[in-house]
């Protein structure tokens, strides 16, 4: 028996409600609820959906694990963040803040795909034919195998999937295409979550792999339901400041690899190149011998990065000091000024704080501590810090320094770079082989790395 069912869902955040509201209880967005009607069958028993697989439940151990076969995009970046490769049969979405560049690495894998002996189908909802056709003219991204479809319905996109059989297909973006039958406007909560159900079915079915672009919100969270990010096998971020030309691709859903990994670009004339050593890159406009520079070794997934970590102390005009913080977490730095004025006897109440992570990257690790405190402590006494240093560690509420992982890939990069003393925790020390040709301080608190850091 079939019954509709009427419902409120918000376009912004997902959030359900049997009523309309005009500011969505669930993310406070205003006009962001849209009505939704979906026709609901109540079925039984054996004749239910649940019952009608044919599979039969195996013992764990007769299952086999073998790896999943992995097709090279020819790509490094992007495959190191995808875990190898792109897996056939897999659904991938990938978002960004518009204008990041997201058209443009789909575009240039979609090539890169052709060069293996693979069909590519690229459709586009928001370019015409010929755009993008202007777009891989100037990327070089030109070749017989890969074709282009300016499409919008559903029904006519899986036709045309019918008719080339492509092995790697994407959809730029998710939010435009549309099911006739589905009453509600293109992207939509019901258009996206039914569409990205009909290329799941595709993807899964004739082993097809499947990219979905997809817009994000003013929060910068991907457009759409919730439920999207669960459908999808990967969910990719590509990151980046419009005024910088470095772009991180980031994997924060992987159900094929790790989610640790991030890839790094930057945006060029002729598109996005790979970058072979970001560490170097980041580093190459770094002052010397200023007050509250600080270089901090960071690991993005296997991956050592070496970067600049800018702070500026400087007395506040206002009843309450300012605290900002780019590329580190904010209450991590409220964090960090309060264990070097409650343990160090640092007077910072009445002085803003401004930090800053040089080149658009963001440091999340807690390793990266021990760089904000020098470099703070740097610029409020206005002493240099020495340019051949690289500082790292977790800062404890107590004030000590706490191990980190994976110091020796840390430490190794920094002497491949050419720097001279890395001052890191000293429990960090232990357990692995000590490079020759740089100096290795370990420290147990903070005032003894500040003690070496500014000497």
């Amino acid at each position: 028996m079939a019954k509709v069912k009427t419902k409120f869902q918000c376009t912004e955040c997902g959030y359900e409600a049997p009523k309309w509201y005009g500011k969505c209880p669930g993310c406070q967005s205003w006009n962001s609820m849209v009505e939704e009607t979906e026709t609901v069958v109540k079925t039984q028993g054996r004749n239910s959906p649940l019952f009608d697989s044919k599979d039969k439940p195996l013992p764990i151990i007769d299952i086999d694990s073998g790896q999943e076969p992995r097709v090279q995009t020819g790509i490094g970046e992007l495959n190191r963040v995808l875990g190898g490769g792109i897996v056939p049969g897999s659904l991938v979405l990938v978002g960004g803040d518009p204008g990041i560049g997201k058209s443009t690495l789909m575009l240039q894998t979609s090539h890169a795909l052709t060069h293996s002996g693979l069909r590519v189908l690229y459709v586009s909802g928001e370019e015409s034919v010929k755009q993008t056709k202007l777009r891989a003219d100037r990327l070089g991204a030109l070749s017989a195998e890969l074709y282009v479809l300016c499409e919008t319905n559903m029904e006519r996109v899986e036709e045309a999937v019918d008719q080339i059989q492509p092995h790697f297909l994407v959809i730029d973006s998710i939010q435009t295409v549309y099911l006739p039958e589905v009453t509600s406007a293109p992207g939509s909560v019901a258009q996206v979550r039914e569409c990205t159900s009909r290329f799941m079915r595709i993807a899964k079915g004739r082993g097809i792999a499947t990219v979905l672009v997809g817009h994000v919100t003013k929060e910068g969270a991907i457009a759409g339901p919730r439920m999207l990010e669960h459908m999808v096998d990967c969910v990719l971020y590509f990151e980046g400041e419009r005024h910088h030309t470095y772009r991180l691709l980031r994997a924060v859903k992987n159900r094929f690899g790790s989610t640790n990994e991030i890839g790094i670009f930057e945006m060029g004339e002729d598109g996005l190149r790979e970058v072979g050593n970001p560490s170097e890159l980041f580093l190459s406009e770094r002052p010397l011998g200023v007050a509250g520079s600080t270089v901090v070794a960071s690991m993005e997934g296997t991956r050592p990065l070496l970067v600049e970590l800018q702070a500026l102390i400087s007395t506040t005009h206002f009843p309450s000091p300012r605290r900002m913080a780019t590329g580190v977490d904010l209450h991590r730095l409220n964090l960090i000024i309060a264990v070097l004025e409650k343990r160090m006897g640092m007077f910072l109440q009445t002085q803003d704080a401004y930090l800053n992570v040089a080149g658009g990257v963001r440091l999340d690790e807690p390793a990266v501590d021990l760089a904000v405190a020098v470099s703070i402590a740097s610029s409020l006494r206005d002493v240099p810090t020495k340019p051949d240093d690289v500082v790292f560690g977790e800062i404890g509420l107590t004030g000590e320094v706490r191990a980190v992982s994976r110091a020796e890939q840390r430490v190794k990069e920094a002497a491949k770079l050419g720097f001279k003393r890395v001052i890191l925790p000293e429990k960090s020390l232990k357990g692995w082989k000590h490079p020759r040709g740089i100096q290795l301080i370990g420290v147990n608190t903070v005032a003894d790395a500040l003690a070496v850091a500014l000497d």
